[in-house]
Parts: structure tokens; sequence; C-alpha cells
């Protein structure tokens, strides 16, 4: 049993880490759960409400997105919302139970002229109570400054997978350039939120490797969104595989061991997903989750559907920490 109650080491390496995605899924789920009880009620979840603030049009050849102008997915673009637009979804997101609210671009990186805008929704969207994320591409230092200084809680950024593979599904940018951006937010004060997607052709050690070089940044995020992926008509991955039930259970599993204190969330592709399978993911240590009935461009889980699995489960929200 000694594989069962070691701690991943101050610096994870691949090989502890394949170790530890292998054990029997029973011990792996049990390992999870002790982790995840040391930091977290085991019996909450963090809910959070996404809204795409400026879509489709992406100059990024991101092979899984939607959005990107690479590819004829049929969806139109848009410029971006007006603040009191978002402010608004904002309200009925934190009357519907929402604790945190995110904010996406499409976008290579935010101009100049876009961050007075970004600025007041995130000022607006923190003076009704909840914790603010954006998503708005690569950010230099300057701008994460500005973001910083306007409250911004979270900012996402996806690593998506490992290194190796990165290169298979983006050419517009490198996996270093997602390094950067990471650090620009992390040297502003901003806290982190970055995970990646199963199911764009990957192999498990590559699932590991994105994982493993999460949990070794400088300071590990406080989220982790682990996506499954939803195949987009027109796009480069509209014919992947699906992604074993188990296989994707290991993974949140894996990162809740090797990133303890993170919030772990089960992010797109949650709509394919069975209850028993959210359960499990659950029981992994995923204890966060994206409310309402669309997730950027794609379908989400209804409200009432979530509503009803956590009474299914006696699973709670999470209060926020900036809620009265």
């Amino acid at each position: 049993m000694k594989q069962l109650n070691e701690r991943p080491s101050a610096v994870s390496t691949e090989a502890n880490a394949t170790i530890i995605y292998n054990l029997p899924f029973i011990d792996l789920l049990f390992r999870a759960q002790q982790i995840h009880r040391e930091t977290f009620d085991p019996n909450t979840v963090q809910m959070s409400r996404l809204l795409s603030i400026k879509t489709g049009g992406c100059a990024e050849d991101c092979g899984y997105c939607s959005q990107s102008s690479h590819y004829p997915t049929g969806l139109k673009a848009s410029k971006l919302m007006e603040v009191e637009r978002v402010l608004a979804e904002a309200r009925q997101a934190r009357d519907g139970g929402a604790t945190r609210y995110c904010m996406g671009a499409a976008w290579r990186s935010p101009k100049d002229r876009d961050m007075d805008t970004l600025v007041a929704m995130v000022e607006g969207v923190r003076a009704l109570g909840m914790e603010t994320c954006m998503t708005l591409g690569m950010l230099t230092p300057e701008h994460s400054q500005r973001l910083a200084a306007a409250g911004l809680d979270y900012y996402n950024h996806n690593i998506d997978s490992s290194e190796r593979f990165y290169p298979e599904i983006i050419t517009t940018r490198a996996f270093e350039d997602r390094l950067e951006t990471l650090s620009n937010v992390r040297s502003a004060g901003i806290k982190v939120c970055a995970g990646g997607i199963l199911g764009m052709g990957e192999t498990v050690a590559d699932r590991i490797s994105m994982l493993v070089t999460l949990a070794n940044l400088p300071e590990q995020p406080e989220s982790v969104p682990i996506n499954m992926l939803i195949p987009i008509p027109g796009s480069k991955l509209a014919n992947a595989a699906a992604v074993d039930p188990i296989d994707f259970v290991r993974t949140i599993a894996l990162a809740r061991i090797l990133m303890p204190k993170a919030h772990v969330r089960l992010s797109a592709g949650s709509t394919d997903m069975s209850d028993e399978m959210q359960a499990l993911c659950f029981f992994a240590g995923a204890n966060s989750i994206f409310v309402g009935e669309t997730l950027l461009t794609a379908d989400n889980p209804a409200e009432d559907k979530d509503a009803m699995l956590f009474r299914r489960l006696g699973l709670q929200p999470m209060a926020s920490e900036y809620r009265s």
C-alpha cells in the first residue's frame, strides 16, 4: 500500500504520475478522495457561469474550436458585447446560484482599444458579489496588470494538451506562448485557471504530461478545467473518437492528486456524460462545474438537470468568498 499513502513530491514527474494513473481504479479513486477531503468539503461544488462576450472570427487555428476563422463551422462572428448586457447576464447567473462569472472572447489577444470595456465588465461583475474570470487569448504584462487593478480574480488560459501533442492541434501559436501568458497573469497577481481537453487524438501519456506541466508551474493553478472534446462539424476534429469514460475519470483523479488545492472543473462535454460518469468524477475530486444551457458556443446541461443530479448526490453549491 505504499503507493497509495505517498503524496506527490514538490516536483511531479511523468514517471511517478503514470504509476499513479495506472493504479487499480478503486485504489486510484480512494486516494483521490482522501486528498480531496484534506482541502475541500466533498459535498460542495463550485458553480460557474460562462458567457461569450465576443464570438467567432478568431485568427487562431485551434482544431477543436467552433470560433476559428480557419474552419467552415457556420458560426457567425459578433462584436464585443456592451457592458450593460454582460452585467444583466451576470445578475441572472448570480440569481441562479452561480458564484463565479467567466467571460470569454474569441481573440488571439485583446487590443488596447478594448481594455476600458473589459475593465468595466470586471468591475461591474465584482460589484454584484461574484468572483470574476476572463479568457481573452494571450495577455501582455500590461494588459494583465490593468485587469488585475480592475479586480479580476481569475484568468483562464488552457494549455490544451502536452507540449509534444500541441502542434498537432494548433499551429498559429506555440506551447511556450501559453506558458508566457500564464506567467504574465500570475506576475500581475491574478489567479490562474488552466487545464486542457481530452479526446483530440492525444495519448494517455499526453494527458499525463499536460497535468504534470500544470502541477510543476512555479505556483499551481487555482482552477483546472478538464474538457471533453465536443466534435464541431466543420472543424479539424469533427470526426474525433469519443473518450473512454473510465479514462476520463482517471484523468480527473490524477488532476486532484497532483494539484490538491485546485478546483478541478468538469467543463465542456458534460452534456454527453451520464449521471453515473459525473458522479464518479465528483468522487474522483472534481468540485466545480459550469451551469447554464450554453458553454461559449456549445450546449451545456440545463440548470434544472444539474440541480436534480445535485439533489440525488447530496451535493450543495459552494459559497463565494465575496458573497455576503
